[in-house]
């Protein structure tokens, strides 16, 4: 079983910069691929980054490119997002979540590819 805790978000100007991190439980975190997703009010839960257990391989939905980073300290269990020139589209809650331990050490932009979920972050970007 993994525990994702994510914190950082809050309210930012557009044009602004914001840090989400996600803490994972357990000692197999290096074994397994992360990724973020997020949920806007009234829309489907969508992709937005993810990275392989290495950390060497990431990828982006297309709205993000080169304004969102990711990456992950395996040593301390713990994935970041970081996210530059946000735009009021930004706005939704952002949830990090694991693949499995087992058989899901790439990365990957399919929401059922990934098993564990945390409880989500609000990003609110005001214009």
């Amino acid at each position: 079983q993994v525990q994702l805790v994510e914190s950082g978000g809050g309210l930012v100007q557009a044009g602004g910069s914001l840090r989400l991190s996600c803490a994972a439980s357990g000692r197999t975190f290096s074994s397994y691929g992360m990724g973020w997703f997020r949920q806007a009010p009234g829309k489907e839960r969508e992709f937005v980054a993810t990275i392989d257990w290495s950390g060497a391989t990431t990828y982006y939905a297309i709205s993000v490119e080169g304004r969102f980073t990711i990456s992950r300290d395996n040593a301390k269990n713990t994935v970041v997002l970081r996210m530059n020139s946000l735009k009021p589209d930004d706005t939704a809650v952002y949830y990090c979540a694991a693949r499995s331990p087992s058989n899901g050490a790439r990365a990957s932009s399919k929401k059922n590819d990934y098993v564990y979920w945390g409880r989500g972050a609000q990003v609110t970007v005001s214009s």
